[in-house]
């Protein structure tokens, strides 16, 4: 069965952890470390109030962190009141996901793609230049069953991605192709090379996270056999 929108926020969840989260009465709240918004962002835990809202947004504040939600489906309420208090709406993002062998078709070619943990400092230099530093690497080392992908093409470093799996599926973060090694097919490798690596480590389908203002990411994806499943997006209190 296809993994749903429900299933893959769990998926991210478990394949992109924060430093810690827990459940405050009606909020689940995340210490993300500095790792970003997927980390850092409270959810509602089911149907929420207006007067629910200060109870997540002092915690956020007592942990350094700007107020941040993400919204899933189903919370349009919860959007609703957040625009009201003038939350600004940023990061609409699109859940992808396919079976695995739909990915496996092509063998990949040789010296193209390795999957390799701990990461290389090569591949630290290549998320680097999309702004995946430090904090972001204790992310991925938090992830149970992992790995990266690191990419060469031209006889040359080309890419990294990270790809972990939770519950059957796994999940591909922090895709970066260098730019002059861009168009020509990198990302598509190394996302097929994630599929071979997930099926060794049980995952019956991979998915992936872009940001919908990404054109060019989300026809890759498509055009590859991903299915959009859902979306969510975030609302961010402006300082």
């Amino acid at each position: 069965m296809m993994p749903d929108a429900a299933t893959l926020y769990g998926v991210c969840e478990g394949t992109w952890p924060p430093a810690r989260s827990w459940a405050e009465g009606k909020w689940t709240l995340r210490d993300g470390a500095g790792g970003g918004k997927r980390v850092s962002a409270a959810t509602a835990l089911g149907d929420v109030s207006d007067s629910d809202i200060p109870r997540a947004e002092d915690a956020m504040r007592e942990m350094g962190q700007q107020p941040l939600f993400m919204i899933r489906e189903g919370d349009d309420a919860l959007d609703a009141m957040l625009m009201a208090r003038d939350y600004d709406l940023i990061d609409e993002v699109r859940l992808y996901v396919a079976p695995v062998e739909a990915l496996m078709d092509k063998p990949i070619p040789r010296v193209t793609c390795f999957a390799i943990w701990e990461p290389l400092a090569i591949m630290e230099e290549i998320w680097q230049t999309d702004g995946v530093g430090p904090a972001r690497l204790d992310v991925m080392g938090r992830a149970a069953v992992k790995t990266g992908i690191l990419s060469r093409w031209n006889e040359k470093p080309a890419g990294a991605a990270f790809a972990a799996v939770h519950e059957g599926t796994a999940m591909v973060h922090a895709v970066v192709t260098l730019e002059h090694q861009r168009r020509q097919g990198v990302a598509q490798w190394m996302m097929r090379a994630a599929a071979f690596w997930a099926h060794k480590n049980g995952a019956s389908h991979i998915s992936v996270l872009c940001v919908t203002a990404n054109a060019p990411a989300n026809a890759l994806y498509k055009a590859m056999g991903f299915t959009a499943v859902g979306t969510y997006h975030y609302r961010i209190l402006p300082e």
